[in-house]
């Protein structure tokens, strides 16, 4: 048996139709790049997330660097992230002209742990990204609490938590913006790229949405330097499909996850995902910790199940982020679950046989170390 880490073949033929439909009307209108099948998505998405708007741009990236340009992040500001997130996080603070400062992270949840935030918090601290990482939410209370302590803007990386929910509350509704990837590979994606910010704050909106039609509120009226980050008609066409599987997609992630749960407690040298009581996990990425990642990933790739690591270096320790001065040791618990998390195939339409398949190599591997 073959079991793929990710199949999107699959999903998009069980939609096909619906999605067919959807791009024609698109062809119908010749309404390419933004228009209304952009703005009916993000009138859906912003319901979804419990906001007041949400502002459709080219992809994830985009998403956090126009909520910092719009909450007046520049020059001289700090911005605090953790180093064991995807390095978009940390490119749209650069991109701002503005310092990516780290703090490590919660072992259990891999996500910003506020202790952390506190002694990294500076004079020219602006603005908080917590990341929502592999579906799990971060401890956005405390987080929030430290903020409005520190008069800090608090931006949420949701790249990866689509449909999360912290303590009954959707993500992105929490912080002052709350910023979203539609790759094709995440729970909510589109056909190709796509992204959103989604907020309550009014100006905040209205900046992003000059911002992402090169700084003009009409056409050939500049007010600010911008940057062309418009979402395209076509991918809020199959974003708009897709929003209303999502529920069950998520639901069905949910269950493989309690399934995984189920067959691997227990396993001598395995480390679970785990669920903080605060939140809705929703498993866009399925990432277990062995200390012999490595050779797991072999032997389970010798049996045709596909794994990856998400993410193997830590953001500190890349050479893009040297200049920043940290060091092997700065973030220990960081660099420590880089080593060890190993992801699992995980997608809606995962099969329990190819569940129960992946575990027996799991196990059989945790036998021969034995």
């Amino acid at each position: 048996m073959k079991v793929p880490f990710l199949d999107l073949k699959t999903q998009g033929a069980a939609i096909r139709r619906e999605v067919e439909t959807a791009i024609g009307k698109v062809l119908d209108e010749a309404a390419f790049a933004g228009g209304p099948f952009v703005k009916a998505f993000e009138d859906d998405f912003a319901r979804f997330c419990g906001c007041a708007h949400a502002v459709g741009v080219g992809n994830g990236t985009d998403a956090l660097w126009a909520a910092l340009i719009a909450f007046g992040v520049g020059p001289g500001d700090e911005v605090i992230t953790v180093p064991n997130t995807f390095i978009a996080t940390a490119e749209a603070i650069s991109f701002c002209g503005a310092k990516p400062v780290f703090a490590d992270v919660d072992e259990k949840t891999c996500t910003m742990d506020p202790a952390q935030l506190q002694k990294a918090i500076t004079p020219r601290t602006k603005a908080v990204i917590p990341v929502h990482l592999f579906g799990q939410t971060a401890d956005m209370d405390p987080i929030m609490a430290i903020a409005k302590k520190h008069g800090l803007v608090v931006i949420e990386d949701a790249c990866q938590a689509h449909g999360a929910l912290y303590r009954g509350r959707p993500v992105g509704s929490i912080g002052d913006a709350g910023c979203f990837s539609f790759y094709p590979g995440k729970n909510l994606g589109a056909y190709g790229e796509a992204g959103a910010v989604v907020t309550g704050n009014d100006e905040a909106a209205a900046k992003m949405r000059v911002f992402r039609e090169h700084g003009q509120p009409k056409k050939y009226f500049h007010d600010m330097i911008g940057w062309n980050c418009r979402m395209d008609g076509l991918q809020a066409a199959v974003l708009s499909v897709k929003l209303q599987h999502l529920p069950a997609w998520t639901e069905a992630r949910r269950k493989h996850a309690k399934q995984y749960e189920q067959l691997l407690e227990g396993l001598p040298g395995i480390v679970l995902p785990h669920e903080a009581d605060y939140a809705q996990h929703v498993y866009h990425i399925y990432a277990m910790r062995d200390g012999r990642r490595d050779e797991l990933m072999t032997a389970l790739g010798d049996k045709g199940i596909a794994t990856g690591i998400h993410y193997p270096v830590p953001l500190h320790l890349t050479g893009a982020y040297q200049h920043l001065g940290y060091k092997e040791g700065s973030f220990p618990v960081s660099e420590r679950i880089a080593r060890e998390l190993v992801s699992l195939p995980m997608f809606p339409e995962l099969t329990r046989e190819q569940i129960e398949y992946v575990v027996t190599g799991i196990k059989e591997f945790v036998q021969t170390c034995r």
